[in-house]
């Protein structure tokens, strides 16, 4: 979106209390409700409402009454309301041309009020050209919300702390001069980009301590992870400075070795393409460097000290160790392997187990099964029933139904509460089988033998006749 400062002169204090108003909604609202806008606001008799008229004349806010009746903010506003708090601050007085567009980000120059000139950096993510944020940059950490404004913000808000720490360590950067909302407000540089460059007079030089910022930075314990021709600037005087930096991780990064290879690889193929070089260096002709070089000559990762300094873990750098977190990847990285054949193991031994379980209770209920059918013989023998049937004779009972209940329990049979207590047991064994086999017995519908129509069908009546027969 292009950048017209012109309006910015018309607006009111009600309109920034507005658009301010707008932005205190939008931290947990994706589209602000218009009643919410008023609220926060606090303008009197309407006033918000005639306000946001205006916002929408100028593009500063998106009117959405797609679900409800809702405002959001435009990158237009959200530039209004960074310029005019660094301006209230005194950091500049005015907004000069476009210097520079990227795939994130826009460049401007605004001059102070004694007229030095400085570079303003906009920070706009979500442009069609760059929106994988999520999965190339770690800005949300373990946030599951955002919007693009925020993420713009947090981009701002590391790329200063960068720009600060190795300004503070004498790292040929830019100035961090303020930073508000996505905008950050740094020294301008008097140079080029190293991509339009055609011609150097000693290339080789500048190429010695271009490679050699990239080793001393992983001495630090960072690595830039985009340090290629378009964020490497030179001035006239073949004066190299380092710019762009929100992407920057640790050299604990999972994938360090990866960026800094990339890096690497980045300078040795454009210099082997723009000005022919050919790569045979020794350790000791890079500059600052402390570490190995390759048989390609390209300085090794895994020999890099990290002597200088630990940026990483002061600046909270993505990937950086805290306490604890080398032995947590060790345990990972060293006992995946054994966890995995471990939870195997212990997988296949609860499976032999559940399935011994299983067996032991379904030979346990095929014992209890014969046990009483075992029984049942024993009750049913002949000899037993002549000796019964004498028994009655002597007693001078003609029907062996006269016999006293305590001397048939006395004799072992079965009386009515036993018989239902041998039902109840029977029919919960079959379940438990069911159950152990982990089958499913399948049980019919209770009314599935009503007739709907409240009569006994003719079908039902043929066989209750034939049951009778």
């Amino acid at each position: 979106m292009k950048l017209d400062v012109n309006a910015l002169r018309y607006l009111s204090k009600d309109d920034f209390r507005v658009l301010t108003a707008v932005e205190m909604g939008m931290r947990n609202h994706e589209i602000v409700p218009a009643e919410l806008v008023d609220c926060i606001a606090g303008l009197k008799h309407g006033g918000t409402y005639k306000v946001l008229k205006n916002l929408l004349k100028h593009k500063l806010v998106h009117h959405d009454s797609s679900k409800y009746d809702g405002f959001r903010l435009t990158y237009l506003g959200y530039d209004f309301l960074a310029i005019k708090t660094l301006v209230n601050r005194g950091v500049f007085s005015a907004v000069g041309r476009q210097i520079g567009v990227g795939k994130e980000s826009d460049i401007f120059e605004v001059l102070t009020e004694d007229g030095t000139v400085l570079a303003m950096k906009l920070h706009r993510l979500g442009r069609v050209s760059f929106r994988a944020v999520k999965s190339k940059r770690d800005y949300l950490l373990h946030r599951q919300s955002y919007n693009w404004l925020y993420l713009s913000r947090l981009a701002a808000l590391k790329e200063y702390a960068f720009m600060k720490a190795l300004q503070e360590h004498e790292f040929p950067v830019p100035d961090a001069i303020d930073c508000n909302r996505h905008c950050v407000i740094m020294s301008l540089v008097q140079g080029y980009p190293l991509v339009q460059v055609k011609q150097l007079q000693n290339p080789d030089t500048i190429f010695e301590t271009i490679i050699g910022l990239v080793i001393q930075l992983a001495e630090h314990g960072l690595i830039h992870c985009d340090f290629n021709e378009f964020n490497i600037m030179i001035n006239d005087d073949e004066k190299v400075t380092m710019i762009d930096f929100p992407q920057m991780v640790s050299v604990s990064h999972r994938n360090a070795q990866m960026y800094f290879d990339r890096d690497v690889e980045c300078i040795f193929k454009f210099f082997n393409k723009r000005f022919k070089l050919s790569f045979h260096e020794e350790p000791e002709d890079i500059e600052g460097s402390k570490s190995d070089i390759d048989e390609s000559g390209r300085p090794c990762f895994s020999s890099i000290e990290k002597s200088a300094g630990v940026l990483d873990k002061e600046l909270a750098a993505s990937g950086f160790t805290r306490k604890d977190q080398d032995k947590i990847e060790k345990f990972v990285a060293g006992g995946s392997e054994e966890d995995s054949s471990t939870d195997e193991e212990n997988a296949d031994k609860d499976e032999c187990l559940s399935a011994e379980n299983n067996k032991a209770v379904i030979c346990e209920l095929d014992c209890l099964d014969l046990a009483e059918q075992h029984q049942c013989t024993t009750d049913h023998n002949p000899d037993d029933e002549k000796e019964e049937n004498q028994h009655f004779k002597d007693t001078g009972n003609d029907e062996p139904g006269s016999v006293l209940s305590s001397e048939r329990e006395d004799m072992g049979a079965p009386t009515d509460g036993d018989a239902i207590l041998v039902k109840r047991l029977n029919k919960q064994r079959r379940r438990a089988i069911v159950a152990a086999q982990g089958g499913r017995r399948i049980l019919s519908s209770r009314n599935s033998y009503k007739d709907k129509g409240g009569k006994t069908s003719h079908n039902s009546k043929v066989q209750k006749q034939l049951a009778n027969w």
